[in-house]
Order: structure tokens, then C-alpha cells, then sequence
């Protein structure tokens, strides 16, 4: 059996903090599918394919990398693309105790889909795409926090 993962999240926009998170967690599955969940409750700054066609820009060379974008409940997007585990980024300790709340409904719902958590390092604790997307919205520089390729996205729309 293949270790297939879900990395689920609003990715609005792509951060250096979700790339170390994928990188890191890339050497223990063989594949690693990012979800987009659409969350009615969220007006996104940036359009879904604009996510879409960051992520697939930044994983260009590396086939276990996949993205896609999903309605309703996480467990069903892992069951659709034949996901085991579901992957989130931790950055504080308040992260971890809604994280384990999400895990522990999930677990309840989908008894073989199994929750791993990886820390953020250290550089990456204060990337959050809500900050980002509050700088951008006041005209300031987010490029210390970008992968380049989202960068030059927003650069050009300038």
C-alpha cells in the first residue's frame, strides 16, 4: 500500500511556510496531493486556478507533488484521491489544540485516515497567509515570505 497524503488548506496565497512544510514532509509518503478546500465562509484574495497554478509551478519537477481543489468534508477528499493521511503544519501551541480538535473529529469519521503533524521552523512561525494577505493589502513587501513564483505573480499585478 502507498503512503498517499493530503495537505489541506486555503493556500491564499502560497507561503514559504506551507513549501517547508511540504518539503519536509515529502521524503516520508510517496505522494503528497494539496487540497484547496473551498470554505464558503472565506472570500479568498487570490482566484483558486491562481492557487492552483502556483502550487503546480512550484512542484513542476517533482511528480509525487499534485494539486487539487475540493468541496465538503477533508475525510471525503482523502477517500477520492486515495489518501492515508492528513497532513498540517504547526506553528504555535493554540495551532496545536484546534489542529487536535480537526484530527480527533476526522479520526471518528474516517478510522484509517491518520492525522501527522509537522512543525514549522522557527523562520516560518510568523508566516501566516492572513498577515501576508494584510500586508499586501497595505502595500507593503511580502516577498521574504513568498515562494518566488508567487512572487512574481503579484509583482506583475502591480
Amino acid at each position: 500500500m502507498s503512503r498517499i497524503c493530503l495537505f489541506p488548506g486555503t493556500f491564499d496565497p502560497v507561503t514559504l511556510g506551507h513549501t517547508d512544510i511540504i518539503n519536509r514532509a515529502l521524503p516520508l509518503f510517496d505522494k503528497l496531493i494539496i487540497g484547496i478546500g473551498r470554505n464558503v465562509n472565506k472570500q479568498p484574495m487570490f482566484s483558486e486556478q491562481q492557487r492552483l497554478d502556483w502550487l503546480n509551478e512550484i512542484y513542476k519537477n517533482n511528480p509525487k507533488v499534485e494539486a487539487v481543489a475540493y468541496d465538503g468534508l477533508t475525510v471525503n477528499c482523502c477517500k477520492a484521491v486515495g489518501a492515508n493521511f492528513i497532513l498540517r503544519g504547526i506553528r504555535y501551541v493554540n495551532d496545536f489544540e484546534y489542529e487536535k480538535a480537526i484530527a480527533d473529529m476526522n479520526r471518528s469519521i474516517a478510522d484509517n485516515i491518520e492525522t501527522i503533524f509537522l512543525t514549522c521552523l522557527p523562520q516560518y512561525t510568523s508566516v501566516a497567509s492572513t498577515l501576508v494577505r494584510d500586508v499586501l493589502k497595505n502595500g507593503g513587501d511580502v516577498s521574504k515570505f513568498l515562494p518566488e513564483a508567487v512572487t512574481k505573480t503579484i509583482l506583475a499585478k502591480k
